[in-house]
C-alpha cells in the first residue's frame, strides 16, 4: 500500500524548474540538466491533474529537458565565433525572466497589501473658511504692471493677426463693418473670468476675430483692473500675462 503524499502547486513548468533548483541549491548558469531532468520527471509522474491543457505545458518542457539532457551527451557544437555552444543557455534566460517577473508580482502584491491598510479623511473645512473671499488690493493688483507691457502684448497680438489674413480674399474688401460696444465686451469679459478664473491675456487677445475686438477687448481688461474685478499678474520679464478673477463663481 502507496503512502500519499501531497505535492505542491506550481503555476507552470518554469515555477516548478525554479522551485527543484532553489531547493537543491543549485547555480542556476550551471544547472545539473541530468539530475533536475530526473527530479522533475518524478514530479510530472505524480500529478494528479486531469486538465491537458496544463499537463500539456508540463509534458512539453518535459520534451525540452530530455533534448538538452541528450545535446549535453554528445560533443559540444562552435558558433561562427569559435565558442562553444551550451545547449542550456535558452533555458537559462527563461528562467531568469521568469524569477524576475516572479519577484515583481511579489513586491505588487506587498504594495496593495500596505495600500488596503491606508484610510483617508474626508475633508473638513469649516464653512466660514470656504467662503471666505481675500479684499482687493489695488496695489496689489497692479503690482508690477505697467502699461507699456501690456501695450507689447497688444502689439505682438496685432502682428499675429495680420499674418492670418489670406493674402488673396482679403482684396475682396469687407462687406459689412462689424462693430462692438464697450458695454458689450466687458460683459463678454465678465462670463469669460467667471468660466475659466485664471487665464493669459495672450490667449484672450488671440481669441479676438479682428482688430476692433482686440482694441475693445483691451480696453475691457484696463476697466476691469480699474474696478478691481481682476487680477493681472507677470511675474518676470517677457514672461505671460495672467489675469484672475477676483469674483467669486
Amino acid at each position: 500500500m502507496g503512502i500519499p503524499v501531497k505535492l505542491e502547486a506550481f503555476e507552470g513548468p518554469l515555477d516548478l524548474l525554479l522551485h527543484l533548483i532553489e531547493k537543491n541549491k543549485i547555480d542556476i548558469y550551471d544547472i545539473p540538466i541530468v539530475e533536475i531532468t530526473n527530479q522533475y520527471m518524478d514530479y510530472i509522474r505524480d500529478m494528479e491533474t486531469k486538465d491537458l491543457n496544463v499537463m500539456s505545458e508540463f509534458l512539453l518542457m518535459a520534451s525540452t529537458l530530455l533534448d538538452i539532457k541528450c545535446k549535453m551527451l554528445l560533443p559540444k557544437e562552435v558558433n561562427e565565433e569559435g565558442e562553444e555552444e551550451d545547449p542550456r543557455q535558452e533555458l537559462v534566460e527563461q528562467l531568469l525572466q521568469y524569477k524576475m517577473y516572479k519577484y515583481m508580482s511579489y513586491e505588487l502584491r506587498d504594495r496593495q497589501i500596505e495600500g488596503e491598510r491606508l484610510m483617508f479623511r474626508a475633508p473638513s473645512i469649516p464653512k466660514e473658511v470656504s467662503e471666505y473671499t481675500e479684499p482687493v488690493d489695488l496695489d496689489v493688483l497692479l503690482d508690477g504692471m505697467t502699461l507699456a507691457k501690456l501695450k507689447a502684448v497688444y502689439n505682438e497680438v496685432l502682428k499675429r493677426q495680420e499674418g492670418k489674413i489670406d493674402p488673396i480674399r482679403s482684396k475682396f474688401g469687407r462687406i459689412e463693418k462689424e462693430e462692438v460696444e464697450l458695454p458689450e465686451k466687458i460683459s463678454f469679459l465678465h462670463q469669460y473670468a467667471k468660466a475659466h478664473k485664471t487665464f493669459s491675456f495672450r490667449q484672450l487677445l488671440e481669441r479676438q476675430k479682428s482688430k476692433i475686438h482686440i482694441v475693445v477687448t483691451f480696453l475691457a481688461v484696463l476697466e476691469m483692473m480699474k474696478t478691481g474685478e481682476i487680477r493681472v499678474v507677470q511675474e518676470n520679464t517677457f514672461s505671460e500675462i495672467m489675469i484672475t478673477s477676483t469674483v467669486c463663481r
